[in-house]
């Protein structure tokens, strides 16, 4: 205890500049501090300090020792705020951003529950297809469906994400499935398209990714009319599991070009990077985490 008391009375001294200044802030004369450095010099056999009546300043050994000191005291001051996490509720305000088709088949459904279990918390959920500023914007976690690629975010993957060509049976009794990747050009597909760019859709082929440029009469930019179109029976659809998987467990879509593996294209939770995560990200996280990972989840929505 006198050891850490030493550390942490020469790091408050180094950063309010004086003994006197530091003596007030922890409640003691200034002579119980000039003591605690004394000490700590005496056992460290370095002078860690210049002091004279009006200043005080660091030698080089002191500069060094003082980051060294401030690291250990911040990582102290977390290690006790996430053990008292633990035995407190999660509180405040929870701000999320999430695509808008995920969002409201796979985020906002879950919420109620998870509030029911976190009574303190107020949220706020935004859906919306962009990629949205989560310090600019003030979002404490976005949930996105690719790969990280900000390296000032931190990604925590939810659930893998397989995709799928998918048809409804009506279709595929009318014009067959296709048996290979060169065969979609012989079937309507039915392609997602923004800002004018039509998208190909990308398999694995021989080890490798392979794209291909489809064709079809009806084109969209939003995800759930192409999904519609697919089970309506207009058409071939390159979709998420997470989309289809409730259709495809019904039979109201199969699946075809099985044996193609599209790239993964995961579920991650983000938010921006800080030493010591607040109790309601973290909360949210996990508790969507557990969700996704219930085996027959993505089968029944």
């Amino acid at each position: 205890m006198d050891q850490f008391k030493q550390i942490s009375t020469f790091a408050e001294v180094a950063v309010r500049g004086s003994l006197s200044a530091a003596a007030r802030a922890e409640g003691v004369a200034p002579a119980m501090i000039s003591r605690r450095l004394d000490a700590l010099e005496e056992r460290l056999g370095v002078k860690l300090l210049q002091r004279t009546t009006r200043k005080i300043a660091l030698t080089n050994e002191g500069s060094s020792f003082l980051e060294d000191c401030q690291r250990i005291l911040s990582e102290l001051e977390e290690a006790e705020s996430s053990v008292a996490e633990r035995n407190s509720s999660a509180s405040g305000i929870l701000t999320i951003s999430a695509p808008a088709g995920f969002g409201r088949q796979h985020v906002a459904p879950l919420i109620p529950d998870f509030l029911s279990q976190h009574q303190q918390l107020n949220l706020t959920l935004s859906l919306n297809d962009r990629v949205v500023d989560l310090i600019g914007e003030g979002v404490d976690v976005a949930i996105r469906i690719a790969a990280l690629s900000d390296s000032s975010l931190i990604g925590v993957k939810l659930a893998d994400n397989k995709r799928v060509v998918v048809a409804a049976p009506a279709y595929v009794r009318r014009h067959g499935a296709p048996k290979t990747l060169d065969e979609l050009s012989n079937h309507n597909c039915l392609a997602f398209s923004s800002d004018g760019s039509q998208r190909g859709w990308t398999f694995r082929q021989n080890g490798k990714n392979v794209t291909i440029k489809v064709e079809g009469n009806m084109v969209c930019n939003d995800g759930e009319v192409l999904h519609d179109w697919a089970i309506s029976g207009q058409g071939l659809a390159w979709r998420s599991m997470w989309e289809v998987g409730t259709e495809i467990e019904s039979g109201k879509l199969v699946t075809v070009l099985d044996e193609y593996t599209a790239p993964g294209n995961d579920i991650y939770a983000i938010f921006a990077q800080r030493r010591h995560l607040p109790l309601r990200i973290r909360a949210f996280v996990d508790y969507l985490r557990q969700a996704y990972s219930a085996s027959d989840y993505w089968k029944k929505g």
